[in-house]
């Protein structure tokens, strides 16, 4: 595919249109993120357990960030898909450029 066809691709996911190779690609990847958020979580289980409870390390705090971040993009991408590429309208005062007048 070349960069035309890519680039046409991608406009049409902005205005919504549904592709199924991004469709299987996109959530796929989201599954994937899910899969290793539940290893993560099991790994950060493990470290707090083990040895006995302590006072959370940098490890441990570093293990429970992976696992929300894991989980935020798997749940996003599974959910959403390449809706996420869908261009949003904003209001205007969100696109304005020029200062405000007083």
């Amino acid at each position: 595919m070349n960069r035309s066809a890519l680039a046409a691709r991608i406009a049409r996911l902005r205005a919504g249109e549904r592709w199924l190779p991004a469709e299987i690609a996109m959530r796929g990847l989201g599954l994937l993120l899910l899969f290793a958020c539940w290893h993560m979580a099991l790994l950060a289980r493990h470290m707090a357990l083990t040895p006995a409870p302590h006072p959370a390390t940098p490890a441990d705090l570093a293990a429970c960030a992976a696992v929300l971040v894991l989980l935020t993009g798997g749940i996003t991408l599974t959910m959403e898909g390449p809706g996420l590429l869908r261009d949003v309208p904003l209001p205007g005062h969100f696109t304005s450029t020029g200062k405000r007048k007083p």
